[in-house]
C-alpha cells in the first residue's frame, strides 16, 4: 500500500509544486515593480481562484466517480463520466464569458480594489477570462486521469502548462514591458496549450474507451442529474472555501496597500504547503475511490491511515523550512525592503500553518474518494462560520487577527471532517 501511495503521490507532488511556482514567479515579477502591481496581480489571481475553485467539482467529483468505476471495471461509466464533465464545462464556460464584464468589475470592487489598482486588476481580468474554456476543460481531464489511477498524465500536463506560462510571462513582462497584461496573456496561452495536449494524451492512451461511449447516455437526464447532485454539494463546499480566501484578500486590502502586498506574498507559503501535501490527498482520492468501488473496506481504511501518515510527515518538513528559513524565503518574492520588513512579524504563522492545516487537505482527498459530498459541504460550512467568528473576535489584532482566523479555519475544517468520519465511517455520504 505504501508503494501504491507513493506511486500516485510523488508525481502529484512534483506537478503540484509547479503550480505555486507559477504564482510565485508572477508575484516576483510584480514584486520588482511596486506594491501596487503585487496587490493587483494578487487580487486578479484571487478573483480567478474564486471563480475556478467554485467549479473545482469538475475535477474532484470526476475523480471520485471515475475511481469507483475503475474499481468496478465499468468501462461505460468511465467514458460517460468524462463526457458529462466536459458537457458541464461547455455550459459553465459559456456562462462565464457571457457575464464577464459585470463579473470582473463587481468582483474587483468587492475585494476593495480602487483607483489605479482597480484599473490594473480589470486589465488582468479582461484578458485572462478568455482562458475559461481551457481551464475548466483541464479540470475535467485532470480529475478523470486521477480517477484512472494515472498520475503521470497530470504531471506531464501541469509541468508543461506552467513552464509555458512562466516562460511567456517572463518574456512578455521583462522583454516587452507588458506588466500585468503580460502575466495574464502568459496564463491564457499556457491554458490552451495544455488543453490541446490533454486531448491528445487521452486519444493516444484511452482511445479504446470510445467504443463504450454513448452520447445519449452522457446526456441522459437521470444520469446527468446524479452527476450534478454530487457536484452541487462540492460546489457549495468550494464556495465557502473561496469566500474565505476572498474575504481574507478583501480585509487585507482594507488594511492598506502594504498589508495587501504582505499577505499576497505570505499566501505563497500556504500555496506551497497545500500543493505539496495535496500530492497525498490526490493519492487518497484515487485509492480510496478504487477500493470503495471494488468493495474492499480493509484496504480503504489502510489507504486512509497511510495517506495521513505520509501527509503529516511532509507537513513537518514544511513547518521546519518556514520556521527556520522564512526570512530567506521572503526574498524570493520581493526585493522591496519596506515589504520585507512589514512581512517579517507574520512569519511565525507560516510555521504553524502546515501542522494545523494539513489534516483538512488529506480529509478532502478521502471524502472525494468516498464521494461523501454532503459531509464535505457540511464540514466546510461549519469551518467557514468559525472563520468569520474568529475574524470578528480578533479585529482589534489587525493583520495578526486575520491570520489567526485563517489558521482556525484550516484547523476547524480538519477537526469537523474527523468528527463526521468518526461517527459514520466508510458509510459517510
Amino acid at each position: 500500500m505504501n508503494r501504491e501511495i507513493l506511486r500516485l503521490a510523488i508525481p502529484n507532488i512534483i506537478s503540484n509544486i509547479s503550480v505555486p511556482l507559477l504564482s510565485s514567479v508572477d508575484t516576483a515579477l510584480m514584486g520588482r515593480m511596486s506594491e501596487l502591481h503585487i496587490g493587483a496581480v494578487g487580487v486578479g489571481a484571487m478573483l480567478f481562484n474564486f471563480i475556478y475553485w467554485n467549479f473545482g467539482f469538475l475535477r474532484m467529483g470526476t475523480t471520485g466517480i471515475t475511481a469507483q468505476a475503475y474499481g468496478r471495471n465499468d468501462a461505460s461509466e468511465l467514458s460517460h463520466t468524462l463526457g458529462r464533465a466536459l458537457l458541464v464545462v461547455l455550459a459553465v464556460a459559456a456562462l462565464l464569458l457571457l457575464v464577464q464584464g459585470p463579473l470582473g468589475y463587481w468582483g474587483a470592487t468587492l475585494m476593495n480594489a480602487e483607483g489605479e489598482q482597480l484599473g490594473l486588476v480589470l486589465r488582468y481580468f479582461n484578458i485572462r477570462i478568455w482562458a475559461a474554456p481551457a481551464t475548466l476543460g483541464l479540470y475535467a481531464f485532470m480529475g478523470w486521469f486521477f480517477g484512472m489511477q494515472n498520475p503521470i498524465f497530470p504531471l506531464v500536463l501541469t509541468i508543461f502548462i506552467n513552464l509555458i506560462n512562466i516562460a511567456m510571462s517572463v518574456y512578455l513582462v521583462q522583454y516587452h514591458g507588458m506588466g500585468v497584461d503580460g502575466v495574464a496573456w502568459g496564463t491564457l496561452i499556457a491554458q490552451y496549450s495544455g488543453l490541446f495536449l490533454a486531448v491528445g494524451l487521452w486519444a493516444w492512451r484511452y482511445r479504446g474507451l470510445r467504443a463504450h461511449l454513448s452520447w445519449s447516455a452522457v446526456a441522459g437526464v437521470e444520469e446527468l442529474l446524479g452527476f450534478l447532485r454530487i457536484n452541487a454539494d462540492i460546489f457549495l463546499r468550494t464556495l465557502c472555501l473561496t469566500s474565505a480566501f476572498a474575504f481574507f484578500y478583501a480585509r487585507s486590502a482594507e488594511l492598506g496597500v502594504m498589508s495587501l502586498a504582505v499577505n499576497t506574498i505570505l499566501l505563497q507559503f500556504l500555496n506551497w504547503m497545500s500543493y505539496g501535501v495535496d500530492g497525498f490527498a490526490y493519492a487518497s482520492e484515487s485509492l480510496v475511490g478504487k477500493y470503495k468501488g471494488a468493495g474492499r473496506p480493509a484496504q480503504t481504511r489502510q489507504a486512509i491511515g497511510l495517506s495521513f501518515a505520509w501527509g503529516m510527515g511532509l507537513a513537518v518538513l514544511f513547518s521546519l523550512a518556514y520556521g527556520l528559513g522564512g526570512p530567506q524565503l521572503l526574498r524570493l518574492f520581493t526585493n522591496q525592503e519596506d515589504v520585507l520588513a512589514a512581512a517579517a512579524p507574520y512569519l511565525f504563522w507560516m510555521a504553524l500553518l502546515p501542522i494545523l492545516g494539513t489534516p483538512s487537505y488529506i480529509w478532502d482527498g478521502v471524502y472525494v474518494g468516498l464521494t461523501a459530498s454532503k459531509a464535505m459541504r457540511n464540514s466546510m460550512i461549519m469551518a467557514f462560520v468559525v472563520f468569520l467568528l474568529a475574524y470578528w473576535a480578533g479585529m482589534g489584532l489587525g493583520n495578526h487577527g486575520l491570520w489567526l482566523a485563517m489558521l482556525l479555519f484550516l484547523a476547524g475544517r480538519g477537526a469537523f471532517q474527523h468528527l463526521l468520519f468518526y461517527r459514520k465511517g466508510l458509510s459517510i455520504s
